[in-house]
């Protein structure tokens, strides 16, 4: 018996002290519908009435805790009591109403109409303020335990829509969890002045700053799915000003949802404050290509690799092959498209684009119809200090990867270059500049029928001359067509400033900035990709697209913005430091050498660089020296990279163009 009284649940004791309430409250409700009707004069009332009222009432608790049971009124959370506990109150109310005017009409005789009505209303009103009352006294008990103190952070909402509502409800549900909501703000004239969830609509837009400094406010909630990118931008400008921090709504799918919640505002990023609309291309040719082709991404498990595989899945590829030399990125992008695209034909493979006979391996294994050469090492000043790995692996990892595309007879190869190749100050700069060169010397030579010239090159010693290893039959005309996409930073992207500058804030500071005039250009990754893949199919050969990134953005600017987003001050809260630029370093990149021109395409994002002549021969007999500098006197790569490309200048690092 003990342990039977043990195992009763706190919630089945309230379950049971409600339905007794309710046996009270039904019994009062009808009985004091009664007594109104007689002018509180109990005595007064007809003994026909109260007799029905008496015999009556047993079948009806019996029907009306049926119902409610039945309604799971009596295992609610009224903790948590929201639209849907409401509606199945007022639900069950409606039903026993019914029932009893009904019943107690047929069974037991006729009563007057306003007992009828104002049983109804008693009974309504004394299930509702039990159940609600409750969860009313814990909400306002929170809020003004939340409006007392100081730590608890004030709010504004911008938007008084739905989003907005929504959004507010689910800040009073905790305000000390939560934060004390102030205030909201909307242009609509017919909304100011009023209330929303307890809370006024204090002005427009322009009032903000005003409005933020009044009401005491620490952050600021951007409540507007459906605004424009250019409307949202001119609001976060002025948001960013008060020194709040800043939150929104990551889409309009979780109004749809009903996802509106505290937890699901997130930070205001970078591309945001772009003020543009994200650039959308029709990309049905592209994926029309490769439709059923078998598709190679060197450096798939980097931040641009990733995402073309991303892309790529999408589209009913024969086979997609992920090659990285890093195996966590290489799990984490395998994993990711396993997840969501099941039917994908995926092959994931470990290994380095350096490695001749696995380049080699791969190839001849996979017959790849098109390679997307992303493998590259990226970070300039790391590559100031190891110049032999930027050129073994951007330089001749490009160079094996592309001879192994030729051998293999694939389509198409291209190559994912940089801005930086652009009179290049730095060593990645000029071993990327060279890897366009390469992709020209490939598509000059195959057009000119000598591709058989072409050298197959070899770092290792044990593979000698490279008897065994792929390459163009005699007499064979080989097909690939090579060409570059060449274009800056892209927000999000590994060793991007944003991830950097966002861990120093959270740190606390400083946050270090290479040059107050630096500036650079920037696209989203996702952009980037669906543009280098247009620029694929375009490709006729040697073609060096150029994407166009838009607007220059100064580090130090970004670095000003992310700081106030994140609801601090430049300067005072956070400072900024200014370190000086780093070794090979530009204060700001461009996206094609003077000597190159523009041509336009269809697509008017994307331009082709024409051209710059060069001596074929002369460049590919210079190759074996390099790789032998790389490999055995890093001392001479930096001369021999100045005589192979003539538009290296690293003594120019730093200096305005």
């Amino acid at each position: 018996m003990g342990d039977k009284l043990r195992s009763i649940q706190k919630w089945q004791v309230v379950a049971c002290v409600m339905a007794l309430y309710d046996m009270v409250a039904v019994c009062v409700s009808w009985l004091g519908a009664l007594i109104v009707r007689f002018d509180f004069h109990f005595s007064a009332i007809d003994p026909d009435f109260f007799r029905r009222w008496r015999n009556f009432t047993p079948v009806y608790i019996i029907v009306f805790l049926t119902v409610f049971l039945g309604l799971r009124l009596y295992s609610s959370i009224w903790q948590f009591a929201s639209y849907v506990e409401l509606t199945h109150l007022m639900m069950g109310n409606i039903i026993t109403c019914i029932f009893h005017i009904a019943g107690i009409t047929l069974l037991q005789g006729r009563m007057p109409i306003s007992y009828y009505l104002m049983g109804s209303v008693f009974q309504m009103v004394l299930t509702a303020v039990v159940r609600f009352g409750y969860r009313f006294w814990l909400l306002e008990r929170k809020r003004i335990g939340a409006s007392v103190s100081d730590k608890t952070p004030r709010i504004m909402i911008v938007g008084a829509g739905v989003a907005g509502q929504m959004l507010a409800r689910d800040i009073n549900r905790d305000p000390q969890e939560n934060g004390l909501l102030r205030c909201f703000i909307d242009d609509d004239p017919n909304k100011k002045g009023r209330f929303i969830e307890g809370a006024p609509v204090a002005g427009g837009r322009d009032q903000i700053p005003e409005k933020a400094a009044e009401y005491g406010i620490d952050r600021i909630y951007l409540a507007m799915p459906s605004a424009t990118p250019s409307e949202r931008k001119e609001i976060l400008d002025i948001c960013r000003d008060t020194g709040c921090m800043l939150r929104q709504m990551p889409g309009v799918n979780q109004l749809v949802n009903g996802e509106v919640t505290v937890s699901q505002m997130r930070e205001v990023s970078v591309e945001d404050l772009l003020g543009r609309d994200p650039i959308t291309i029709d990309l049905q040719e592209v994926f029309s290509y490769i439709s059923g082709k078998t598709v190679l991404v060197t450096g798939g498990g980097g931040s641009i690799g990733s995402e073309l595989c991303r892309q790529i899945a999408k589209h009913g590829p024969g086979q997609l092959i992920i090659l990285d030399v890093y195996e966590n990125n290489a799990y984490a992008i395998e994993q990711e498209l396993r997840r969501n695209c099941p039917s994908l034909n995926l092959v994931v493979l470990i290994g380095s684009v350096r490695d001749s006979r696995r380049i080699d391996h791969v190839f001849r294994t996979y017959h790849p119809d098109i390679v997307y050469h992303a493998a590259a090492h990226k970070h300039v000043p790391l590559m100031e200090e190891s110049p032999g790995e930027a050129v073994k692996n951007n330089v001749f990892g490009t160079y094996k990867t592309a001879y192994a595309a030729m051998a293999s007879g694939c389509e198409r190869f291209v190559l994912i270059s940089t801005d930086k190749a652009v009179n290049p100050t730095n060593v990645m700069g000029a071993s990327k500049r060279l890897c366009e060169m390469i992709i020209q010397t490939f598509d000059y030579m195959i057009r000119s029928g000598r591709q058989s010239e072409l050298p197959q090159i070899y770092s290792h010693a044990e593979l000698g001359n490279g008897d065994g290893m792929m390459s163009l039959p005699e007499g064979a005309a080989a097909r690939t067509r090579f060409s570059a996409v060449r274009f800056g930073n892209v927000l999000g992207s590994n060793g991007s400033v944003i991830p950097l500058f966002r861990s120093q804030i959270e740190s606390g500071g400083p946050v270090t900035v290479t040059h107050p005039d630096i500036i650079r250009y920037f696209m989203t990754i996702p952009e980037a990709v669906s543009l280098v893949l247009q620029a694929s199919v375009m490709g006729k050969g040697s073609e060096i697209f150029v994407l166009d990134m838009g607007s220059p953005v100064r580090i130090d600017d970004l670095a000003r913005t992310l700081i106030r987003l994140s609801g601090f001050r430049p300067d005072e809260d956070i400072p900024i430091v200014y370190t000086g630029l780093r070794p090979g370093e530009k204060l700001f990149e461009e996206k094609l050498m003077a000597e190159e021109g523009l041509e336009k395409t269809s697509n008017k994002l994307i331009h082709i660089g024409r051209p710059v002549d060069f001596d074929y021969e002369w460049f590919l007999e210079n190759l074996g020296s390099l790789l032998e500098a790389a490999c055995e006197d890093e001392s001479e790569i930096r001369s021999m990279l100045r005589r192979m490309v003539n538009t290296y200048h690293p003594e120019l690092a730093g200096e305005v163009k």
